[in-house]
């Protein structure tokens, strides 16, 4: 028998050496297989990435890697990757391309934007998809002088982001977590295995090995997470704030909710003007000073808000001292939520979710929060100094994602749910939600959004980010005539909040020219048109289509970088090759979207851990030496010279955005002695690759909790550079912000919306709570398109780029359409028919799986699968373009025709955010034939000098012998 280490009879035999090291070298970096950040360990022998395993010392993955992280390296030897710059010589869509040097390719993109940048900045459209650079890739745009700028937020989570950042200064995911050690009640809503991946698991697996909590997913699909849940609630698309305000109606009716915390933080008791008509009607009663007033019951007088000795009151009419009737916060709200509307009864048959049902999860949420209570033995100090002995909580924990967001009421499905847990009082207490640094921030955060004629000058920066929070409508993006000043239409009165810019309309508004013309589309890792776009094959037409009077583009222009041969690829003009995410620097900024947790404050680099071995650049490499060629003020110095003459690493250390406050916040300072804020440090990438690639501060234990209004928190918030001030940061239970919108649109203001508009805005900008039909299924007809269609992303897959991995095509090389047992057999369908999927839009046809972990009237597939023959320099007829499919081919970027001659968007009406879950559907079988899946495209040919591409991937065959470029 032989002893740990020993080889077997076998192995000897077979010439194994299991003494043998893995590696001649060992190096830490970042992955970014998917958006969570983890730290991975990147074993190389002889000049070649063998393997890559989680960094157990890492704060977001300590040690865990899952199947994507694990498949990084066939992303990194993928024979897609580009080799070299490219230059279109042929139509559009052709793939017909000229490799050229890297001077042409940057002179030629110089030249072009040059003369826009002297002419009219507007006329460049920068959208970058899911990269993790926002933080540059905006300060970028407003050195340029464009507000045209957005990543893909507005087509993923911009309602999750908004309703949070407007409600409780906060939102779910990467700026929130749920209080895992301490929860007592878990309650999940649309989440995908794909979102947060290991963080949640491991989560969720402390949930189950303490047994104490109860998990509960709300979802149309039981897969990943719903499948492990302790009560999966399979409810219909679109109908989660129905399910949430009548859970908050039950537990008004029970009088469960914590009157304490609503009126000690958030603005619940503040008094709201009630005067119809009125210019300040639905707006606070303010002192003058400008403080929000509420009605103390011990003394029975109007007080500010900020007494601290005061008893608010939280419903009832009061009278104003110019004798206007006024009523708390929590009065409006409550009354809303008490609406017979919202009742159990009355939403049972629209969610599909029984009224016992939801009378007896509201009762559970009531006995976690108010009969199982949580006390952490910490004394704290409140924000008015009050002293505090212990931290008490209510341990009801909260998390939700795209599935309530990609809906066109998404934006007021997440207000609700917020709105649930002011009611239990359950943000940021032990056991609940908690705020991830650098948040909680001001309702909302203080940045406006810039843009406006004034700030758009030829050969001038911008005096401030294209991206912001509006907070009434006097800081809207609108011409005199309330016409967007953006390409893609945020922040104008068609979607005033847009906090992230609606990426899904730059292509059909750029081909339109409305509201003007562009010169020169500049897109990175942004597949439109593809998997990235609504209306796939109306993109594809509009990416090619030219004007009839001039022969010319309508979109005269398209540079595009990206790593691989992705579908947009093959409709660029000029392509910039990007590397892989370990041939580079990158930067995981508390500008952007950082690793921090509840109780640290992180961020994170990665380090090249192997050389290209193909002429590619780092875009951010690529994009601060055409700032530097374009002159850019940021990015020259005074005598005109590279103000970063070293690259993205080079402005990692030295770019501030404001005086001690730069890119990382570990290890500032001269001697690198500072944190948060300090000045800048040349060996600062130097300490975080000694440190394993991240730097993580924990929270002082007295500042934990309560983060909002924890004297402890906020001061050392301010201290971190987090927050401006030390000042509390109330909840808004009432939003006002959205109050000011819709006396706007009732003809009050300045600035209001053009008439075609008001209706629209005074309906969807309401201050309370509400829920309203998604708007596709509002105006199709229901009983021609009775099914909801939505697609998730699978654990394995993540990025587009996730189904060209040799690794990750072995668990989902193709995808079918699922539908529950009892809805195909009513159609006739059994499992692998082929199917139509019809929606007022189009059509397409796929394979049938039969599932019972569906609701019934939702039919559903795995995103980011499905390809088009010949991308990605996978064969023309490999499974994922001949079997696989998408859902976006089905899907309008436009609502249906009105009747008036405008189409909105297809999109939330507050902050624009793509509708993509809105699709209504009907299915039924038809013949197999070829059984190929359609809409088939034209094969793409591959980029030129791409490596053949072998019939069978495989990684390890051979390894020492592997020559550059190739897989064995």
């Amino acid at each position: 028998m032989p002893k740990d280490g020993e080889a077997t009879d076998d192995q000897q035999a077979a010439g194994l050496n299991l003494h043998a090291s893995s590696a001649d070298k060992i190096t830490h970096t970042t992955c970014y297989m998917c958006a969570c950040r983890c730290g991975i360990k990147v074993h190389l022998k002889d000049g070649r990435i063998r393997y890559i395993e989680g960094n157990r010392d890492h704060p977001v993955n300590k040690g865990v890697l899952c199947a994507k992280g694990s498949a990084g390296i066939m992303n990194h030897y993928s024979p897609a990757r580009l080799r070299k710059p490219l230059r279109r010589v042929g139509p559009r869509g052709s793939g017909e391309y000229q490799e050229i040097e890297w001077d042409e390719a940057m002179a030629t993109a110089t030249d072009w934007l040059g003369a826009i940048r002297r002419s009219d900045p507007r006329k460049l459209a920068f959208f970058t998809g899911r990269d993790q650079s926002q933080a540059l890739t905006g300060w970028w745009a407003s050195q340029f002088g464009t507000p045209n700028h957005a990543a893909h937020g507005g087509f993923c989570s911009v309602n999750m982001a908004a309703a949070g950042l407007y409600t409780i200064g906060g939102s779910f995911w990467e700026f929130g977590e749920p209080d895992w050690d301490n929860t007592r009640y878990f309650l999940m809503f649309g989440v995908a295995e794909d979102h947060d991946s290991n963080p949640i698991k491991a989560g969720l697996g402390k949930l189950k090995t303490r047994g104490a909590a109860k998990f509960v997913s709300v979802n149309p699909i039981r897969t990943g997470y719903s499948s492990i849940a302790d009560e999966w609630i399979g409810i219909r698309p679109g109908t989660d704030g129905l399910f949430i305000l009548a859970l908050i109606q039950e537990l008004l009716r029970a009088g469960k909710i914590d009157e304490e915390y609503l009126c000690r933080y958030t603005n619940a008791p503040w008094l709201v003007i009630q005067d119809e008509g009125a210019a300040d009607h639905g707006l606070f009663a303010r002192d003058a000073a400008g403080q929000p007033l509420v009605f103390d019951s011990a003394t029975q007088t109007v007080a500010g808000a900020n007494r601290i000795d005061a008893r608010p009151q939280l419903t009832g009419k009061v009278f104003l001292a110019d004798g206007r009737a006024a009523v708390p916060a929590f009065h409006l709200v409550a009354t809303r939520c008490l609406e017979p509307q919202y009742a159990a009864d009355a939403v049972a048959a629209e969610t599909g979710i029984d009224a016992d049902t939801i009378r007896r999860i509201a009762a559970e949420l009531a006995h976690a929060a108010f009969e199982q209570t949580v006390v952490i033995e910490q004394p704290w100090t409140d924000w008015a100094g009050r002293q505090h002995d212990r931290m008490i909580g209510r341990p009801v924990a909260m998390h939700a994602m795209r599935g309530i967001s990609a809906h066109s009421n998404g934006f007021h499905t997440c207000r609700a749910i917020h709105v649930l847990q002011m009611m239990l009082g359950a943000v940021d207490s032990p056991g609940s939600f908690r705020y991830k640094p650098p948040f909680p921030r001001p309702t909302p955060p203080g940045v406006k959004p810039t843009g406006r004629a004034a700030d758009v000058q030829p050969g001038k920066p911008m005096p401030g980010p294209p991206l912001g929070f509006p907070t009434s409508p006097q800081e809207l993006l609108v011409e005199a005539d309330g016409t967007p000043r953006r390409l893609d239409r945020a922040f104008s009165w068609e979607a005033p909040l847009a906090a992230h810019g609606m990426m899904h309309q730059v292509i059909r508004n750029a081909w339109a020219g409305n509201p003007y013309k562009i010169d020169t589309l500049f897109m990175f890792m942004a597949n439109m048109s593809w998997n990235s776009s609504m209306n796939t094959a109306g993109t594809i037409e509009m990416l090619t289509d030219k004007d009839p009077e001039t022969g010319d583009y309508k979109i005269p222009r398209i540079i595009y970088c990206d790593a691989y041969a992705s579908e947009m690829v093959a409709y660029a003009d000029l392509i910039l090759p990007d590397t892989t995410y370990l041939e580079r620097w990158d930067c995981i900024s508390l500008l952007d979207r950082p690793i921090c947790d509840a109780d640290g404050v992180a961020d994170s680099i990665r380090q090249p851990v192997i050389a290209p071995d193909r002429d590619v650049r780092p875009f951010q490499d690529v994009l601060i030496d055409l700032g530097a060629r374009l002159g850019l003020p940021g990015l020259i110095k005074e005598d005109g010279s590279p103000r970063y003459p070293g690259g993205y690493p080079d402005y990692i250390v030295h770019h501030e955005r404001k005086p001690g406050i730069g890119s990382l916040a570990g290890w500032r300072g001269a001697a690198g002695d500072k944190h948060g804020i300090g000045a800048v440090n040349e060996g600062q990438l130097d300490a975080y690759v000694a440190n394993k690639c991240f730097w993580r501060h924990e929270i002082p234990a007295d500042a934990r909790y309560f983060k909002h209004a924890n004297r402890a928190y906020l001061d050392w918030a301010v201290g971190m550079g987090l927050i401006d001030k030390p000042e509390p940061i109330v909840l808004q239970l009432y939003s006002e912000v959205l109050q000011k919108f819709r006396l706007a649109a009732d003809g009050h203001g300045e600035v209001q919306p053009p008439d075609e508009h008001r209706h629209r805005v005074r309906t969807y900008f309401d201050p309370l709570p509400l829920w309203y039909m998604p708007f596709e299924e509002a105006e199709v007809a229901r009983d021609a398109f009775p099914l909801h269609a939505i697609t998730q992303r699978p654990m394995a897959m993540y990025h587009a780029w996730g189904s060209q991995n040799a690794w990750l095509r072995q668990i989902h090389g193709d995808n079918r359409l699922h539908i529950h047992h009892a809805t195909a057999a009513r159609l006739g369908i059994a499992e692998g028919d082929w199917v139509a999927v019809t929606s007022h839009h189009g059509r397409i046809k796929v394979q049938a799986k039969l599932m019972d972990g569906v609701n019934p009237h939702t039919v559903w597939t795995w995103n980011a699968i499905g390809k088009r023959s010949g991308a990605w320099n996978l064969a023309p007829d490999a499974a994922e373009s001949q079997k696989g499919f998408l859902l976006n081919h089905v899907i309008s970027e436009l609502l249906p025709e009105r009747g008036d001659g405008h189409r909105y968007g297809n999109s939330d009406p507050v902050t624009g955010q793509a509708a993509w879950y809105d699709l209504r559907v009907r299915i039924e079988k038809v013949p197999a034939e070829e059984g190929v899946s359609e809409p088939q495209f034209a094969t793409l040919p591959v980029p030129p000098n791409l490596p053949q591409r072998p019939d069978v991937l495989r990684y390890g065959a051979g390894f020492r012998a592997a020559s550059n470029g190739e897989v064995k």
